[in-house]
């Protein structure tokens, strides 16, 4: 790490950090991808790992440009690029990088994200119902959920678990136009009644919604398709996911390409946070981790040396 590296910034605390860092082995001269960037805590671990490694940040947010410049401005070794990890095979091809050696994409939200009641993405703050990880492009929460049939909001609500899909998407439809997170959790809350242990009542309504804003099952499709081909022999893809919709079709595709002799698991069961990291971090409780290993090449594939990419 270089002096000039700002801090990281004490309300964002990278999710397994140590874990990941053991998993990607940074060496000098290797080429990582960060492709869920957010406030650089995975990148700047990274860079510190290994004086000599090179690293790509990836992120749709724009939020995120800020930090990213502030480490870029100070650090040569690291590189950004606007944009989601499903555009992981454009962004290596514009920087000239063939094949690297560790690829992470943290699927979580950042703090800031949750924090900002203006992003709509909080269910303690009350703000305007948004939910778009890029706020300058697509359709608003509102708007889906004002575009939406009570059918289709009801099949949305389902495949993320919720067992009383049809009753909240009733009580959204008529409770329609919903404009702040405040008037989508009174309409769940009204469907279902309030909290009564931990888990917030309106929690999977939220991640269904705010999926659907970002496709994100299409984006981490695309994702698991391009970045195996992507890593040199011994490189890592690791993929940290924090509830079952984003972790099922992680461990499907890893188990898959498993199968084939280039690539094997690096643990069969996901990797979770210890005690004392979800004591001290509340938002790693429910995370995940898996990790996929080339090990070799596929046969009669010819590995071409990377360009000159910083």
């Amino acid at each position: 790490m270089t002096d000039s590296m700002p801090p990281e910034s004490p309300a964002h605390v990278p999710v397994l950090r140590d874990t990941v860092l053991r998993w990607l082995a940074p060496r000098s001269g290797g080429r990582y991808v960060d492709g869920t960037f957010g406030r650089g805590g995975h990148t700047k671990a990274i860079l510190e790992a290994a004086p000599g490694a090179r690293v790509l940040g990836l992120d749709k947010d724009p939020e995120a440009a800020p930090a990213a410049a502030a480490l870029a401005a100070g650090e040569p070794r690291f590189r950004f690029l606007a944009g989601d990890f499903s555009e992981l095979g454009s962004a290596l091809d514009r920087v000239g990088w063939d094949l690297v050696d560790g690829i992470l994409l943290d699927l979580g939200l950042s703090s800031p994200q949750l924090e900002t009641p203006e992003r709509g993405f909080s269910l303690r703050h009350d703000g305007p119902l948004d939910m778009r990880f890029d706020p300058g492009s697509g359709e608003t929460a509102a708007e889906l959920l004002d575009r939406l049939e009570e059918r289709e909001i009801a099949d949305l609500l389902f495949g993320m678990g919720e067992r009383r899909s049809r009753a909240i998407a009733w009580r959204i439809v008529g409770r329609r136009p919903l404009r702040t997170t405040g008037d989508l959790r009174a309409a769940v809350i009204a469907a279902v009644g309030p909290r009564r242990g931990r888990i917030d009542p309106a929690t999977r309504t939220f991640l269904a919604v705010r999926s659907a804003v970002n496709r994100e099952p299409q984006v981490l499709a695309a994702a698991l398709h391009e970045a195996p081909g992507r890593l040199r022999r011994e490189g890592v893809l690791a993929v940290i996911s924090y509830h079952s919709g984003e972790d099922r079709p992680v461990k499907h595709a890893f188990r898959r390409l498993a199968e084939e002799p280039r690539f094997e698991l690096g643990t069969r069961r996901p990797i979770r946070p210890d005690e004392d990291e979800s004591g001290a971090n509340r938002r790693s409780r429910s995370a995940c981790l898996r990790i996929l290993r080339r090990i070799e090449d596929a046969p009669g594939e010819i590995v071409r040396p990377d360009g000159d990419g910083r």
